[in-house]
C-alpha cells in the first residue's frame, strides 16, 4: 500500500498558503456541519505535492479517520483510466478510433435511432452510420443512462433493468448485448450525452486485447505505475481502509448507504465506474497524464496520444452545453468540451468552475474529482464518499479556491 505525502511547502511551488488554508476551512466546515463525513484533498504543482489535507472520518459511525492510505470508490473517475487502456491498444494497432464498435461486438452492427413514441409504441429507424470507437470515447454514441428521466429512450433503459446501468446478475458481455438491443437517442456523433458508452468501450478493450478488463488494467496500467491498491474489489487486508459510502438526505445531512459489492471480483467489471483506489495510486495516474504518458521511466502512451486525449473533440470546438443533448444544455457545461474520456476547458471565461485553458479531468458520483491544469502546471484531487441527491457546489468551490492559490 502507498501513502500520499506532501513533498514541498506551498510557497516553494508558487502556491499561496493562505488561500489553501481557506480551502481547508471551507471543506472542514462542511464536515463539521454534517454535510460530508470527511475528505482528502491534494494540490500538486510542477509535479510535487505542495498541499495535502485529510479531515474528518472515512467511517463516521465507527469513528475511523480519513488517512492518506484510505481506499475510495472512484466511480466515474474510472473512465479516464479505461480510456487510457483503449488508447494503448490504439497505439499497438489493435483498434482504431474510426473502427465500428460492431467489429468487436457484432450485436451493434445495425443500430437503430429513436424517432417518436414511448414504451411499446416507440418508433425507430436505421442509423445513418455505425457507432465508432471514437464515439464511445467522446460520449457522442447515442447511448444514454436510465436514470436521466428526460427522454423516452431513458425509460426503455429502465424497462430493460438498466436503472443502475447493469442488469442484475449480468457480466460485461451480457450487459453490452442489452445495450445493443435498445435504440439510440440520436445519430452517432451528432450530440454529446454522458452514457453507458465506457462500459461498451470496456468490452471493446476485452475483445481487442484478449484479456478481461480488470486483468488488462492490472497488468498494463496499475502494475507499471505502482498503483498497488487500485482494482475492482478489496482484499481482506484492504477492507479496513475502505471509506464508508454515504447518501445525501433531503435536509442536507448524510446517511450510510449500500455501496458497490467490493468483496470478491464483481461479475460485471465496469470500466465506467467500478474502480477503487487510494489518493497515492490515483496521483500516480494523474502524474502520468501530466507528464504526457510517462512516469518514473515507465511510458504508457506517446506524448502525442495524450495530447489527442486531452484535446476537445466536439465539432467546431463546441462546448457540452451547445453540443449536448437536452439533459446537458445547462450552465454548468458552458465552456467545457470533451476529449477522449475527459472533460476539457475550452473557454475559461464562461466556465462556472474556474481553471486554466485546456485543463482536463473528470469526477465521480460519490463527489470525487480530479483535474490537471497544464497552463498552471497544477494537479488536484478531492476524495470523499457522498452521493448527492442533486447537483451541489463542491466542485465549483474547490476549483475557485485552488485557482485563488496559484501565484504565478
Amino acid at each position: 500500500m502507498g501513502h500520499l505525502r506532501q513533498e514541498v511547502e506551498p510557497r516553494e511551488a508558487d502556491l499561496d498558503p493562505k488561500a489553501l488554508a481557506r480551502l481547508d476551512q471551507h471543506f472542514a466546515h462542511l464536515v463539521d456541519d454534517g454535510r460530508l463525513p470527511g475528505f482528502l484533498v491534494s494540490v500538486s504543482r510542477h509535479g510535487r505535492v505542495a498541499h495535502l489535507t485529510t479531515y474528518g472520518r472515512r467511517d463516521r459511525e465507527a469513528g475511523l479517520p480519513v488517512e492518506t492510505d484510505t481506499l475510495w470508490r472512484m466511480y466515474s473517475m474510472t473512465k479516464p483510466v479505461t480510456s487510457v487502456a483503449a488508447l494503448m491498444l490504439m497505439e499497438e494497432g489493435r483498434l482504431r478510433l474510426d473502427d465500428p464498435v460492431a467489429d468487436f461486438i457484432p450485436s451493434f452492427a445495425e443500430p437503430r435511432v429513436y424517432v417518436e413514441g414511448s414504451g411499446p409504441d416507440t418508433r425507430t429507424r436505421p442509423a445513418a452510420g455505425p457507432i465508432l470507437v471514437r464515439h464511445l470515447l467522446t460520449q457522442t454514441s447515442g447511448l444514454t443512462f436510465g436514470f436521466y428521466h428526460t427522454h423516452p429512450v431513458d425509460a426503455l433503459y429502465r424497462e430493460a433493468g438498466l436503472e443502475s446501468s447493469v442488469p442484475a446478475g449480468a457480466d460485461l458481455a451480457e450487459t453490452c448485448e442489452v445495450y445493443a438491443g435498445l435504440p439510440l437517442q440520436f445519430e452517432p456523433g451528432t450530440q454529446w450525452n454522458y452514457s453507458v458508452a465506457t462500459n461498451v468501450l470496456s468490452r471493446v478493450i476485452e475483445v481487442a486485447s484478449g484479456h478481461d478488463l480488470d486483468v488488462f488494467l492490472a497488468e498494463r496500467i496499475f502494475g507499471p505505475l505502482g498503483m498497488k491498491d487500485a482494482g475492482f474489489c478489496v482484499t481482506d487486508e484492504q477492507a479496513g481502509r475502505l471509506a464508508e459510502l454515504y447518501g445525501e438526505d433531503e435536509d442536507g445531512g448524510i446517511s450510510p448507504i449500500v455501496g458497490l459489492p467490493l468483496h470478491g471480483r464483481p461479475r460485471c467489471v465496469s470500466g465506467s465506474g467500478g474502480m477503487v483506489s487510494t489518493a497515492h495510486d490515483y496521483h500516480r495516474f494523474m502524474e502520468m497524464l501530466r507528464r504526457r504518458g510517462e512516469l518514473d521511466g515507465t511510458r504508457l502512451l506517446k506524448p502525442a496520444t495524450v495530447d489527442l486525449m486531452v484535446s476537445n473533440h466536439l465539432p467546431g470546438n463546441a462546448d457540452r452545453r451547445t453540443f449536448g443533448s437536452p439533459a446537458h444544455q445547462e450552465p454548468s457545461n458552458a465552456g467545457l468540451g470533451f476529449g477522449l474520456g475527459v472533460s476539457v476547458v475550452v473557454d475559461p471565461e464562461i466556465t462556472q468552475s474556474p481553471a486554466g485553458q485546456g485543463a482536463y479531468g473528470w469526477s465521480g458520483v460519490a463527489s470525487t474529482t480530479f483535474w490537471v491544469d497544464p497552463e498552471n502546471d497544477v494537479t488536484v484531487q478531492f476524495l470523499t464518499q457522498v452521493r448527492p441527491t442533486s447537483s451541489h457546489s463542491i466542485f465549483r468551490e474547490l476549483k475557485r479556491l485552488v485557482q485563488e492559490s496559484v501565484l504565478n
